[in-house]
């Protein structure tokens, strides 16, 4: 499940700055296993077929999935396990390098002809970068499917990775990283996941840093692609094609991929901590930098691939002279595993939100808790949102709201009010008939959102690398049905009471950042203890930068 507003796990908060487009004219968990009768070049493994989802797995680890839907056109993807969480102080911004070097010179092509090739192609080709996946992704017309993922195998294969485009990507890096630190509801959701996972994983910024631009280098990259680009880390994913065919071009493209010495074993990855240097504070520090200021912490002398996360919680006050204050309070989310996903997605619905000038109507949000209790009753109020991200091992679930700063002594206090409530069944608490509307908005918005080729592509792609098989969107809707008040309540009450424990033994502590003229923002531990939040630890994880 990687649909929006259900189990986006890893989508980019930057989509507008890490896209390359081109101008253009039911399964269920307990799959049966199918011996594949196919022998070319290579042995195949088993393959996982339904009516819809079939999944195939080449000997060297790579598997291939396909959705053989009808439509005018197909969207073909490579999705594979790396990103942001797995990189180390001498890796850092990495993952985010990749994606701008996609679609560059090859071996076998100059930068001219991958040029041509685009052009000739049409259609939508991209690449990004998230926190658990760097993804490959077209959409483009069905008879040129085999030129598409020739295409990918040739960049994801065979880059030159030269001194000049290193150095051109640096430039272009560092304005994106400037642009960004400028927009608060861009930067922030960065800054809470460093905070909320301090020195480690998921708390790893999928922005280079600025002061790591400088030390990138064409070999230092071409070692991360060695080390993380395997074969069964890698899935071909395809929406609107036989599975026979993109098999075939499979074997052809990614088949000769040397298998690793340990299939699905991952490399220890030893690296020394690099001394914290202390830098003048301005608005265009590196996420890295603001953390190292932030946290004196000793690091582990050894990452590995399967370090689970371990949320830690804690606070960051950047004050700063900007027209609005902006806060986000956040609790440890569940991971996409976790059976409870479902209520948290339509928890989050429940409460929704959104800013003072949006405009709709019934069935677009505006009956949600934060439009009705909180946008609609306080003018003051310029924007408040519920937000779930989810990830493999862990989450983050909780509000962000932004007002002018005369009003900063109230903020806290009307997120924590909305937060407490869905925790309890009277005296303001969760009805039935806004489950029952919630459900509703969920399934509709999973439902619509399939209607989108790309949408259909990402979901099949990362559901297959992460859970090895495809959730329907009918056993979805199945499960969401399922959920009851009681459960929502449940639910509620763990995360927003810091009682979830994933793998990585969170702390269980609230996680607060804000932006702005914070004059007059309330103590966060007086107010968790006041609605009965999880409480936060000020003494080891807070601090205060002046900008």
């Amino acid at each position: 499940m990687f649909l929006p507003q259900i189990l986006r796990a890893t989508r980019s908060h930057f989509p507008t700055l890490r896209k390359f487009s081109v101008r253009s004219a039911s399964s269920v968990t307990n799959i049966p296993y199918v011996e594949a009768n196919i022998k070319k070049d290579q042995e195949l493994s088993k393959t996982i077929s339904n009516e819809i989802t079939k999944i195939t797995t080449l000997s060297n680890g790579v598997r291939v999935t396909s959705e053989n839907t009808p439509g005018h056109f197909s969207a073909v993807g490579v999705y594979i396990d790396v990103g942001s969480r797995y990189e180390t102080p001498q890796t850092l911004g990495l993952s985010h390098m990749l994606d701008r070097l996609a679609f560059k010179s090859t071996k076998t092509h100059s930068i001219e002809q991958i040029n041509s090739i685009l052009e000739s192609l049409g259609g939508n080709i991209m690449c990004a970068s998230s926190r658990e996946a760097v993804m490959y992704q077209s959409a483009i017309f069905s008879q040129d499917l085999s030129k598409v993922i020739a295409l990918f195998s040739d960049v994801i294969r065979n880059p030159c990775i030269t001194l000049k485009e290193v150095e051109e990507q640096k430039q272009t890096t560092l304005y994106e990283i400037q642009e960004i630190w400028q927009k608060p509801e861009m930067i922030l959701p960065e800054l809470l996941h460093t905070v909320a996972f301090k020195n480690n994983t998921l708390g790893n910024p999928m922005l280079c840093p600025e002061d790591r631009l400088m030390m990138m280098t064409p070999q230092l990259i071409k070692e991360y692609i060695s080390t993380w680009y395997r074969p069964e880390r890698m899935v071909l994913a395809v929406a609107g094609a036989q599975h026979e065919e993109i098999v075939e071009l499979a074997m052809k493209h990614f088949g000769d991929i040397p298998r690793s010495p340990e299939l699905n074993a991952h490399t220890i990855l030893p690296f020394t901590t690099p001394k914290q240097i202390q830098t003048k504070s301005s608005l265009y520090k590196t996420i890295t930098t603001a953390a190292s200021s932030l946290f004196n912490a000793n690091s582990s002398s050894i990452f590995t691939a399967n370090q689970k996360a371990h949320y830690t919680g804690g606070s960051l006050f950047l004050d700063q002279s900007i027209p609005h204050t902006h806060v986000y309070v956040a609790f440890e989310g569940l991971s996409i595993h976790d059976p409870d996903i479902y209520g948290l997605a339509i928890l989050q619905m429940l409460l929704g939100g959104g800013g003072s000038f949006s405009a709709g109507g019934p069935g677009k949000g505006m009956y949600s808790r934060l439009f009705t209790n909180v946008l609609n009753q306080y003018n003051w109020m310029e924007s408040c949102m519920c937000f779930n991200h989810c990830y493999t091992d862990s989450g983050l679930f909780g509000i962000s709201a932004s007002c002018r700063p005369e009003y900063n002594h109230h903020i806290l206090d009307v997120i924590a009010q909305q937060l407490n409530s869905v925790t309890r069944f009277d005296h303001g608490g969760v009805t039935q008939s806004e489950l029952l509307r919630a459900k509703n908005q969920l399934k509709s918005s999973l439902l619509m959102n399939l209607e989108s080729r790309m949408v259909q592509l990402e979901d099949l792609g990362r559901q297959v690398q992460v859970h090895g098989y495809k959730i329907s969107a009918e056993e979805m809707c199945k499960k969401i049905d399922k959920v009851t008040l009681e459960d929502l309540v449940r639910i509620a009450s763990k995360v927003i009471g810091g009682q979830i424990r994933n793998e990585g033994n969170g702390t269980g502590e609230v996680t607060i950042v804000a932006q702005g003229e914070l004059n007059g923002l309330k103590d966060m531990q007086t107010v968790c203890e006041q609605y009965g939040l999880a409480l936060l630890n000020q003494f080891d994880n807070t601090l205060k930068i002046i900008l």
